[in-house]
């Protein structure tokens, strides 16, 4: 089968399939929203005011709830206790119409007590087969994800479980359409006299609610640097990536064989046609050429070589070969179509940056050229009221983009609709990271993750269809 007519039958198959990505995206309309004239200052009326919530935890607007369904340091099924650091999470269909949630937890080295073991050795001996990197019999790897099967209908937690361990900073991610969780490392440390293995790699989590560990695989050709989110365009299996850095670059993996990532692959970075090594922070210091607002660009792509990069240079590789610089990309999300991802500190005010890519209809294919894909910088925040700080990033079931803010100081859930304007859906009310959000497949749960000061994962219910402007 060839790969125009392999494109074809996978669009019928994964629409057949329902998988859940374009399930849950579908109901948006196929033509391009408008956009604000003025980047992320123009502002919707969404769900109303958020009230004060009596716990001072979250508010929300009339009539939404929240329930807190797990909680650093708690017991799980399978005796270990819930890590620390929950950030970026994926929503699965779980048979009986139960939700399945893979969680990542972004812990460095020296976060012991926040494992899950909580500090105790008869739980560390436990982890030792299971880990990724053993780091000479130190409590040192102790990112990971778990898994959890929730009930919608009941509202309540059924299982929770660990699922990978022995990895480091496990930021972000992303679903893929045959049915698992890639899991990020946010860090790009070598093996040394702490650590037996390099990081700075994604791995693959099936969504499965049989409790037990994933095989730690390294999936090394899509490249070792500080990675954040990936998304899956589900016509071509093409795997697209962010990097958290403040000049990193936008990646993407063609696979040598569709949903076998570990097969190798091809890794690329994104350039702008006719814009050689192009900024697109619109940062006013560096004095260039603003990167336009609510405009397409044609995109191209650039071959990497080096991609174990053992000097973490993969970026300035790819900028001086031709590719564009972005401010942080962090969340990243496949929804209507198209490829959206945040970009933190992005803007004129850096206050972030939200882009779309539109995939070629010959994505990854030699006829491309003619045909390409384009770029688009969708929301640039100029009022930190209304958007600061974005970070990971979902596609709402009546095709919003919903973002989770973290500014270091207290954030918001905001939603843009497909015209631009923003509306805040939650607020957290002490310092901490929001992250994670995802919506069950039913589409009557938000998740999302407060990550500190303690971590929680919540679930948030409330008349979604009724967002108003």
């Amino acid at each position: 089968m060839n790969l125009e007519t392999r494109r074809t039958f996978i669009k019928s198959a994964a629409v057949a399939a329902g998988f859940i990505g374009l399930r849950t995206h579908s109901l948006a309309a196929a033509k391009s929203p408008g956009h604000p004239a003025s980047g992320a200052n123009s502002k919707a009326d969404g769900y109303g005011p958020l009230l004060k919530d009596p716990q001072g935890l979250m508010r929300l607007p009339k009539n939404f709830s929240y329930k807190i369904i797990s909680k650093t340091g708690e017991r799980m099924d399978d005796g270990f206790y819930v890590p620390g650091g929950q950030d970026g999470m994926g929503a699965f269909a779980a048979p009986d119409g139960k939700t399945l949630l893979i969680r990542n937890h972004e812990l460095s080295p020296g976060a012991e007590k926040d494992g899950p073991h909580a500090g105790k050795k008869d739980l560390w001996q436990k982890l030792q087969s299971n880990l990724y990197d053993p780091a000479r019999g130190k409590d040192m790897c102790l990112g990971g994800t778990t898994t959890l099967v929730y009930d919608t209908h009941e509202q309540k937690l059924i299982q929770h479980s660990m699922s990978l361990a022995g990895t480091m900073r496990n930021c972000a991610g992303g679903v893929t359409p045959w049915g698992s969780w890639i899991t990020c490392e946010e860090t790009t440390n070598r093996a040394d006299e702490d650590f037996e293995l390099d990081h700075g790699y994604n791995f693959e989590v099936s969504a499965n609610s049989k409790m037990g560990f994933a095989s730690p695989v390294a999936l090394k050709e899509m490249g070792r640097f500080n990675h954040e989110a990936v998304a899956v365009d589900p016509a071509s299996g093409i795997v697209y990536q962010t990097e958290d850095r403040h000049d990193g670059l936008i990646y993407r993996y063609i696979p040598n064989v569709r949903g076998r990532l570990e097969k190798g692959g091809r890794l690329q970075a994104l350039a702008i046609q006719g814009g050689k090594s192009k900024d697109t922070r619109n940062w006013p210091e560096d004095n260039l050429p603003a990167f336009p607002i609510g405009e397409r660009v044609r995109a191209q792509w650039i071959d990497l070589t080096d991609i174990e990069s053992p000097e973490d240079d993969l970026r300035y590789q790819g900028f001086d070969a031709g590719a564009a610089r972005f401010a942080r990309g962090e969340g990243m999300i496949y929804g209507n179509g198209e490829i959206y991802f945040a970009c933190t500190n992005g803007g004129s005010k850096k206050l972030g940056q939200i882009f779309r890519y539109k995939p070629s209809e010959y994505e990854g294919m030699s006829s491309e050229a003619k045909q390409p894909g384009e770029l688009e910088l969708f929301i640039e925040s100029h009022d930190s009221e209304l958007l600061k700080s974005c970070d990971n990033l979902t596609i709402a079931p009546w095709g919003d983009v919903v973002i989770c803010e973290d500014d270091g100081e207290s954030s918001a859930v905001v939603g843009v609709t497909r015209e631009g304007k923003l509306y805040h859906i939650a607020h957290v009310d002490y310092e901490s990271e929001l992250a994670g959000p995802c919506f069950s497949p039913d589409g009557t749960t938000l998740f999302v993750n407060i990550q500190w000061n303690p971590g929680l994962t919540l679930a948030i219910t409330g008349p979604w269809r009724e967002r108003i402007g």
